[in-house]
């Protein structure tokens, strides 16, 4: 497969900021359903990848949480510009995964960088309130802040994102 960045072509997870294989170094073939190609050699993982990325992003959360909410919109941001950046690509590698037409491959990564976009733009936008309470004296104030760990499993046929009951 041709891309523009090779590199976008991962072979390992991202797990505490580094590229790691599975535990048992088990792998698993990713293959073009068009011609049967090898794409690619991917750990084979499971729960205890998944619980370590889950304790690493817990681990992480505090120095996020410590971010200006001005900041974690500029990182929200980013995401979304190197992903329209790199649609071409990106496009390339999920048709060769999947066989969804490449025209389709690229309008859901830039659909999915769009969900980017509006969270980088809210990010700034995140408001408190001001409650009155039932004592004439007091008041009940409202934060929003990050709270939590939250992951996601996508389907195959959507893997950037999907918005369909």
């Amino acid at each position: 497969m041709q891309l523009h960045d090779q590199a976008l072509l991962k072979s390992q997870a991202l797990i505490n900021g580094q590229w790691v294989d599975a535990n048992h170094q088990t792998t698993r073939s990713v293959t073009n359903p068009a011609n049967g190609e090898c794409l690619a050699m991917v750990p084979n993982m499971g729960a205890e990848e998944t619980r370590r990325a889950i304790d690493a992003a817990d681990a992480a959360l505090p120095e996020w949480r410590a971010l200006t909410a001005k900041a974690r919109a500029e990182i929200l941001y980013r995401w979304y510009e190197l992903m329209l950046e790199h649609t071409e690509d990106l496009a390339a590698i999920m048709t060769a995964e999947q066989g969804k037409p490449l025209k389709e491959s690229a309008g859901e990564i830039q659909y999915a960088a769009s969900f980017l976009q509006w969270f980088a733009e809210e990010a700034k936008r995140v408001n408190g309130a001001t409650i009155p309470a039932e004592q004439a004296d007091k008041r009940i104030s409202v934060i929003k802040q990050p709270i939590g760990v939250t992951a996601a499993i996508t389907p195959w046929n959507f893997p950037a994102v999907h918005d369909h009951p």
